[in-house]
């Protein structure tokens, strides 16, 4: 980080109070304090009472953001036969069969924010894990990346459809807008986020599911949220 960007950092980290804030006021509070000269992302960072390493306290799942991300997403369908018109005519931006397939593997190519395969293109799909594994791009029935039903799976990905995950630190990073976003906007995304991550909840995480919650910007520092009313819910 630059002087000058450390400056910027400092001057903004000056104005969040060591307080845990309402979603209502860390929003208008993040886009406050900006800095950056590119429109940033705002992000929700929760760090969860669950165990990762066992199965069942694994949290995850897919919410579409009322406002969406502020961002369109590049979409490759991976399918054969007639889904393939569905999937453009839905508008997804690539799409294709096993010559997709190889141009990933051969070329280590990644030019595309999500990926949806229908159920029979799984077995050549499924040798692309150490490549689109590791950037959260593998196909999944349980995100409603494999599915027959390619046009719904693209339009929803293009409405701000976000996929969260926790991580084995036992922590979920996710985005939900954009700071040039209006507040009501941001806080209607984050709450649909937050409401489903508490519905995602397992039943085998015991004690306070939600142990912090921080929002923040790209480049900007966390407002820290009061946990209490999210445990309220978890309950």
């Amino acid at each position: 980080m630059s002087c000058k960007s450390g400056k910027k950092y400092s001057a903004a980290l000056k104005q969040v109070e060591t307080k845990p804030y309402t979603l209502d006021d860390a929003v208008p509070l993040v886009k406050k304090i900006k800095f950056a000269k590119f429109d940033e992302t705002v992000e929700l960072h929760l760090r969860l009472g669950v165990d990762p390493k066992h199965a069942d306290q694994m949290v995850r799942g897919t919410v579409v953001l009322p406002n969406g991300l502020g961002k369109s997403k590049k979409v490759l369908v991976i399918a054969s036969g007639d889904k393939l018109k569905e999937a453009l005519d839905a508008g997804a931006d690539l799409v294709g069969g096993d010559d997709m397939v190889a141009k990933i593997q051969n070329e280590n190519w990644t030019d595309f924010d999500a990926v949806i395969a229908t159920p029979d293109m799984m077995r050549g799909v499924g040798k692309l894990g150490k490549v689109l594994g590791p950037r959260g791009l593998m196909p999944n029935p349980k995100t409603g990346t494999v599915t027959t039903d390619v046009a719904n799976a693209v339009r929803e990905v293009k409405a701000g459809k976000v996929e969260f995950r926790v991580d084995k630190t036992g922590v979920i990073h996710v985005p939900f807008g954009k700071v040039s976003f209006d507040s009501t906007k941001l806080v209607e995304n984050a709450t649909t986020l937050l409401n489903a991550v508490i519905k995602a909840k397992p039943s085998a995480a015991k004690g306070k599911y939600v142990k912090s919650v921080t929002v923040c910007s790209t480049m900007g520092p966390g407002v820290p949220l009061d946990v209490a009313p999210f445990n309220a819910k978890a309950v």
